[in-house]
């Protein structure tokens, strides 16, 4: 927050005109000439003496303030050539003018051109053993500070407000069509929705990452029982639909059963993307916008749009993909969760990154990991894909290292510039190389082993995301490898809550 300090600038006025003794009794005396003392004032007592005594004080008018200048006494020495006009300089402590009467008022002593002025008591200069402390408070990176170099630059978030506008709207959406089809905002039958929300049909109606609308599953296809599904405005158990009613989007193929590998095949891979803009109610919209209101759209301001955008769709998407290998395949996913989690990585590093520079380093991790850990153990409750959570977290980490600045120490090493902005490349007399685009040959040339050294860290990171990317994706589609335990991850071994999402069969027709 940015503070506005407004100055008082007092003005500098023109010495009044000296009075005339016929038309004022109580006269300025001229100044002798220099380097003669004045002459004190005389008047002549009853007996016919001469003593020197103050002119006498005019009776008091309305007028009159203690602004008001009567009495001149001036050094030879900082008289004035020529003039009638009376000094209303102060001279300071130990100078060679003096007060003349109780209610002058001092004025400022006189400066050079080059000196400091402050018109205000709390305008002076930071200096000393109190300007050092305050200096000193200053160092370090304060709890939920970003620390990255070029991170203070500020800019639009863009996305971060573009993406959180959509959300909101596709939950109304969701909301309006609950209503149309149950004549309820929220599910309320056949069973409350707990995050005030529409239903689980509606969602998988309208885009919710559901495996069966994307590929075979063994349990469906391959099934030799008769596997029906809820249909979008089901308030009863008993209401069932074919697959293709409850995909939407134009239908997939209705499963034949006991045919595994049933051709064509549902194929609604966009379920990987849209879920990212959809909740699934009230609560789960509300947490997730606090989060990308705050966090996530200082990340953004941090490190640019570009860079802040690929971060949030990869780990997003990635998560999504890992709930497709992992979870229970009657579970329908929705929610940025994901893509939150991978901002969060993001400020973890930007932790490790700037750990030599914070106050209070390591309060500042134990603050993450208890997000972190109370994140992921909520994720353990029903109805939670902790998949998403983990595989957000985990691509943001990779994806992180990518594209983020190296750690402040590193950079230091290698002659980095410390104000090195996130979006711009270069800048005019900075030491900083041009970008890849602009020059290819110029942005390696002259690089420490050091650098290099790093980017292939990076270049390691990106392969190993690629690869783990492609592997997922392949699992998922064919369904080769299976992983029993992996759905611990996700949900706890109480009351059957790792038997949700299971598919419901019923008996095939004689």
């Amino acid at each position: 927050m940015a503070s506005n300090n407004s100055y008082y600038s007092g003005k500098q006025y023109a010495d009044p005109p000296s009075y005339n003794a016929s038309s004022n009794p109580y006269q300025y005396s001229n100044y002798p000439p220099q380097g003669q003392p004045a002459a004190a004032p005389q008047s002549f007592g009853p007996g016919g003496g001469v003593h020197q005594q103050h002119p006498q004080q005019p009776e008091s008018s309305p007028f009159d303030s203690v602004f008001d200048d009567r009495y001149v006494t001036q050094s030879s020495s900082s008289l004035p050539r020529s003039g009638h006009y009376p000094d209303t300089s102060y001279h300071g402590q130990g100078g060679s003018g003096v007060r003349n009467a109780p209610n002058d008022i001092p004025l400022q002593d006189r400066v050079g051109k080059n000196d400091e002025v402050t018109d205000h008591i709390y305008d002076a200069p930071d200096n000393g053993a109190a300007g050092r402390g305050r200096r000193s408070q200053k160092k370090g990176i304060r709890v939920g500070e970003l620390g990255m170099f070029g991170s203070n630059r500020k800019r639009i978030p863009w996305v971060c407000y573009i993406f959180t506008v959509v959300q909101v709207g596709v939950f109304v959406g969701e909301v309006i069509k609950n209503g149309m089809l149950t004549g309820s905002p929220i599910m309320i039958k056949p069973r409350v929705n707990p995050m005030i929300g529409p239903s689980t049909q509606v969602l998988i109606n309208m885009g919710a990452r559901y495996v069966p609308c994307m590929h075979n599953v063994k349990e469906i296809q391959g099934s030799t029982d008769v596997v029906q599904f809820l249909c979008p405005n089901a308030t009863r158990d008993d209401q069932f639909c074919p697959l293709s009613e409850v995909c939407g989007f134009g239908g997939v193929p209705n499963p034949t059963f006991r045919d595994a590998n049933q051709s064509p095949q549902p194929n609604q891979w966009f379920r990987f993307i849209l879920p990212i803009f959809m909740h699934a109610g009230l609560i789960h919209i509300g947490f997730n916008l606090l989060l990308q209101l705050t966090l996530a759209k200082e990340m953004e301001m941090a490190i640019g749009s570009i860079r802040f955008v690929l971060v949030y769709l990869s780990a997003g998407i990635f998560g999504f993909v890992m709930g497709g290998n992992f979870a229970a395949p009657g579970i329908a996913s929705t929610g940025a969760s994901g893509s939150l989690f991978g901002v969060i990585a993001l400020t973890l590093l930007d932790l490790l990154y700037s750990w030599g520079e914070r106050r209070n380093p390591v309060k500042d991790l134990m603050f993450i990991l208890l997000d972190m850990v109370i994140s992921f153990v909520l994720g353990l409750l029903p109805g939670l894909d902790n998949f998403s959570h983990i595989g957000g977290f985990l691509m943001g980490l990779a994806l992180g290292v990518c594209i983020l600045h190296s750690p402040n120490a590193l950079r230091r090493k290698i002659g980095g510039s410390e104000n090195a902005s996130y979006s711009a490349v270069t800048s005019s007399g900075d030491n900083t190389a041009p970008g890849f685009l602009k020059s290819p040959i110029g942005f390696f040339k002259g690089r420490k082993p050091l650098w290099w050294a790093w980017w292939l860290v990076r270049a390691g990171f990106l392969i190993a995301v690629i690869v783990v990317f492609i592997v997922l994706i392949t699992n998922f589609y064919n369904g080769n490898h299976t992983c029993s335990w992996c759905k611990y991850l996700s949900c706890l071994p109480v009351s059957n809550w790792c038997d949700i999402g299971t598919i419901q069969k019923v008996s095939a027709p004689s």
